[in-house]
């Protein structure tokens, strides 16, 4: 008599939770979007995830459930490769990078965005290196002033052909001069662009080449994950990284989220909305 007892009540722990037992959790991401980015270096995935979620009730204040889960990548090659496979729905990027997917894949699509957030572009460099982000902040404030970093973005990005692959621009070689180690990583194309056959190219080269001739310093391009944009600057392996990114409203998003300690950052020369892309159905 005891064993049956102890077998009801087995059976009713499985299939009710009875006594002090409480019923498991639902999963929390289930029948969320899955939605890809490049990591941000500030902030961790689940960091990330606390701050869209704020983000969507304040856009959404009446909706009772969270519809979509952020989840990390290193690079674009990898983020790609989850939307083609399912594994995510969507990736996060910018509006240049979505243009030049779109335009060079016949099946991937723009999604509609209830937000518009918008990202300003600025090199990363070590705590301490101020008088190269000095020379670099005098640079950039006079190419937009004059007009030549509107230009480049005209020529390397919104004006690009469809289909079009942006060439890569020489840095000149200045004689006797210093050389700085400048990171590229590929993964934002055209903006941030390395060809097939490895050679960086577009408009980082662009704007590289015209910063070297104002700082009177040589550049060497050092090819990256955009994963390890803060581990080559602390590892000395770079002087400087082409790009963080830093939200233009700070009351949405902190300013450093792209910025750990121990890094400093120049002046802004190029700003982008964020949009999605998927698989077109």
């Amino acid at each position: 008599m005891k064993k049956f007892l102890a077998a009801i009540c087995a059976a009713c722990l499985l299939i009710t939770g009875c006594g002090d037992e409480k019923p498991a959790e639902p999963v929390n991401n289930v029948g969320k979007t899955k939605i890809g980015v490049i990591n941000r270096l500030n902030v961790s995935e689940l960091e990330y995830n606390e701050l869209m979620t704020k983000l969507e009730k304040m856009y959404k204040p009446d909706k009772a459930a969270i519809s979509a889960e952020y989840k990390y990548f290193d690079k674009m090659s990898d983020l790609q490769l989850a939307l083609e496979s399912g594994k995510i729905d969507m990736l996060s990027t910018y509006q240049n990078v979505a243009d030049y997917m779109v335009q060079h894949s016949n099946n991937k699509e723009i999604l509609p965005s209830e937000r518009h957030l918008q990202d300003s572009f600025c090199f990363a460099l070590r705590k301490g290196d101020t008088k190269l982000q000095n020379e670099l902040n005098k640079a950039i404030k006079a190419m937009t002033a004059d007009g030549t970093l509107s230009k480049l973005v005209k020529q390397y990005i919104s004006e690009l052909k469809e289909g079009e692959e942006p060439h890569a621009v020489p840095i000149t070689k200045i004689d006797g001069a210093d050389t700085i180690k400048v990171a590229v990583t590929g993964d934002l194309p055209p903006f941030d662009l390395i060809l097939s056959d490895g050679t960086p190219a577009g408009y980082s080269t662009a704007v590289l080449s015209e910063i070297s001739k104002r700082i009177g310093k040589n550049i060497e391009l050092i090819s990256i994950d955009s994963g390890a944009r803060s581990s080559i600057l602390s590892s000395k392996g770079a002087d400087v990284v082409f790009w963080v990114s830093v939200p233009k409203d700070s009351t949405l998003l902190p300013n450093n989220i792209d910025q750990p300690e121990g890094i400093i950052i120049s002046e802004p020369y190029y700003h982008d909305t964020i949009t999605h892309i998927g698989l077109k159905q």
